[in-house]
């Protein structure tokens, strides 16, 4: 009798475990790489230099802040966007549509000319949903920005994690971010 209460008693415990809540999940961890340095070094001949901030996420969405400094003598002035194109590791060049526009992550200010004092900056906002639905994930490690067109491309290390969207979404050069 006793051997069959025991193997009861335990059978007990396993169907009384079985109601328990388990434990909460862990949330994912979203690698978040220093901001690497900008290729080439120090002032470009047309008095400029391009930085990027450190990659934020939020709810599948990522963005990276561009900040131009005029590191010339004289004033620069810039209307539009600036011109990006997103690298792979191996700093191949990859087919991502770039749009102009509002994403999640920010604002377009829009196009308006846009004058820099020297040491002063402007900001740009480069944008992507991490978004997997069909085919294989795709990630950049690199991003080239030219403060214009025609100017000169640095090249900066920003991971991007663009799932399957292939898109980036960028905001015009401002002095300021919309909120």
């Amino acid at each position: 009798m006793l051997g069959k209460l025991g193997s009861l008693g335990g059978l007990l415990l396993v169907v009384a475990g079985c109601g328990e809540p388990p434990p909460p999940p862990v949330p994912p961890t979203v690698h978040t790489p220093d901001p690497g340095p900008v290729v080439p070094a120090g002032c470009l001949d047309t008095g400029v230099t391009v930085k990027s901030g450190p990659v934020e996420a939020a709810l599948g969405h990522r963005a990276v802040v561009l900040t131009l400094t005029n590191c010339g003598t004289t004033l620069r002035t810039l209307t539009g966007y600036p011109e990006i194109r997103l690298l792979d590791k191996e700093k191949r060049p990859m087919d991502v549509a770039v749009e102009h526009g509002t994403s999640y992550m920010a604002i377009d200010p829009g196009v308006s000319a846009q004058t820099v004092q020297p040491g002063g900056t402007l900001l740009s906002v480069v944008s992507w949903s991490n978004t997997v639905t069909v085919g294989s994930p795709e990630a950049g490690a690199y991003v080239t920005v030219a403060a214009a067109k025609g100017d000169p491309e640095q090249r900066i290390t920003v991971d991007t994690d663009l799932g399957t969207t292939g898109k980036l979404t960028l905001t015009a050069w401002n002095a300021k971010l919309k909120n």
